[in-house]
């Protein structure tokens, strides 16, 4: 069946909010037989949507799969750009190759990739990351700004706010940033994002954003290396979140800061960035390749460079690094 018209159709599903649907509404307003309209229902059923028939009413949705196909996220979707072009697996070794190669060939800005479980999921220095099926958000955002080389690492700590900024609005838990790319609850680690580029020497083709979000998972579906030092928003929720409503608000919120970033630089997101800090002000230690670095981190510059003051007095502006926040 024609996917434009499933989606079309799905959507009618959703929109009724457990009102009934009518079949020859359906057949008449997309110009198919109401034996097509029957085939389509009988393959959402098999994609986990429970829907009934009632007679002389139509169709009514009772259940939908919790999944993050495009049309469940459609239907929370406020953005212009952002989400309008959702590329959808159940699995991949990892959502950013794909991004990479769809770049390439042209999307349009803020298009999505998007999966419901990585095999071979990676963080920042290829670093390997768990990506439970069906529990969190494993995605990657096209975005084709119109800025040179140089601003594009500010770009994880627009997605950084964004993302804290989704969490609080939808499951009303609070996040915090710990420089340059994980958010934290309650100290422990449930988000990490990775910017990689497509670039010329003086502009951007494409950034690729890749957002890891912990959503729904509970402590025994982590590694048990990782259970002490991770965590889900469903854990500090109490309850369970909505993916794709979540999605669609982290959307929402990139696109309005992207969209500030490119106009008016991170000065506005400074602020933003700065109160749902949890490294600021703290005692941290800064490990990078060749130096580590102890001292109290003062702030960040509007170029999102990390600036910490040592024992001796020196400020040290720190560009890239692993921070370990001290007891």
């Amino acid at each position: 069946m024609n996917s434009t018209v499933k989606f079309e159709i799905t959507k009618r599903f959703l929109a009724a909010k457990g009102q009934p649907v009518s079949g020859q509404q359906l057949a008449s307003e997309f110009g198919l037989s109401r034996t097509a309209i029957w085939k389509h229902v009988k393959e959402l059923e098999e994609e986990g949507f429970s829907i009934e028939t009632v007679k002389k009413k139509g169709y009514v949705l009772t259940a939908s799969p919790d999944t993050l196909q495009a049309v469940k996220i459609d239907q929370y979707l406020t953005t212009k750009r952002f989400g309008r072009n959702i590329h959808y697996q159940v699995t991949c070794p990892s959502t950013q190759p794909i991004a990479h190669q769809l770049a390439q060939t042209g999307v349009a800005d803020g298009t999505v990739v998007i999966c419901e479980e990585q095999t071979a999921g990676k963080g920042r220095l290829a670093r390997p990351w768990t990506s439970t099926q069906g529990k969190g958000i494993w995605m990657s955002v096209i975005i084709r700004p119109d800025i040179p080389p140089t601003k594009a690492p500010q770009f994880t700590l627009v997605a950084a706010v964004a993302v804290a900024r989704a969490i609080e609005d939808i499951a009303k838990v609070r996040a915090e940033i710990k420089w340059p790319n994980d958010l934290l609850i309650n100290g422990k680690k449930c988000t990490g994002i990775l910017t990689e580029l497509q670039a010329d020497i003086d502009r951007v083709h494409s950034i690729i954003l890749g957002i890891g979000v912990n959503v729904n998972q509970q402590q025994s579906d982590f590694p048990e290396e990782i259970q002490s030092i991770a965590t889900s928003i469903q854990m500090a929720a109490g309850h369970p979140v909505d993916r794709a409503k979540l999605v669609a608000s982290i959307l929402h919120h990139l696109e309005i800061y992207a969209d500030m970033y490119v106009k008016h630089g991170f000065e506005p997101l400074k602020i933003l960035w700065e109160s749902y800090s949890c490294t600021l002000g703290k005692r941290i230690k800064a490990i990078m390749v060749h130096e580590v670095i102890e001292g109290i981190a003062l702030g960040i510059t509007n170029e999102g460079i990390l600036q910490i003051k040592s024992d001796d007095g020196q400020i040290h502006g720190i560009y890239s690094a692993d921070i370990e926040i001290q007891k």
